[in-house]
């Protein structure tokens, strides 16, 4: 179980710095095609689709790696002891729908993706990339948000083995 929980932080840990790479890249693309456009006055065609598809990426890479860390929006004023029952419920309560929303998305955004890679459709801009590149974001995203769900959910009931004493 300690394997398993290790392997998934770890896996949340590097979507969640990767994630901040390509916002990084994306910020850059975005500098460029500014001094392109109102510099040299030759806009770019590539930058908007480029920098759309990277906020994309990384927004869904980086939920699990924020999960994992305890930096989404959180209400401390019913539960403030992190060791009592209460907040043990209520953050589990938090975790199941989280990880309820992740069954839902993952299953029709990995429909939805194979569907779009079998056909070929491809974006509607001058690129003309493949849309499931894009599409498959949403479901591996997911997907890495409902295995750091579970694990955090095991982390609240077994402290123990969360830290490596059991």
């Amino acid at each position: 179980m300690n394997r398993l929980i290790r392997a998934v932080d770890a896996a949340s840990e590097w979507t969640g710095r990767f994630a901040a790479w390509v916002f990084f890249v994306v910020g850059f693309c975005i500098a460029y095609e500014v001094v392109m456009r109102y510099v040299f006055t030759a806009p770019t065609v590539w930058v908007d689709e480029v920098a759309r598809i990277g906020q994309v990426w990384a927004t869904y890479l980086a939920a699990a790696y924020v999960l994992k860390r305890r930096e989404m929006i959180t209400i401390g004023i019913a539960f403030r002891e992190p060791g009592t029952t209460a907040r043990k419920c209520a953050d589990t309560l938090g975790l199941v729908v989280i990880l309820l929303f992740c069954f839902v998305t993952v299953r029709y955004g990995f429909e939805l993706w194979l569907r779009v890679a079998q056909r070929g459709h491809t974006t509607d801009t001058y690129l003309a990339l493949p849309l499931w590149f894009t599409q498959a974001s949403v479901w591996i995203g997911f997907l890495f948000l409902a295995l750091q769900s579970v694990i955090e959910i095991v982390k609240i009931w077994r402290p123990r083995i969360a830290s490596g004493a059991a």
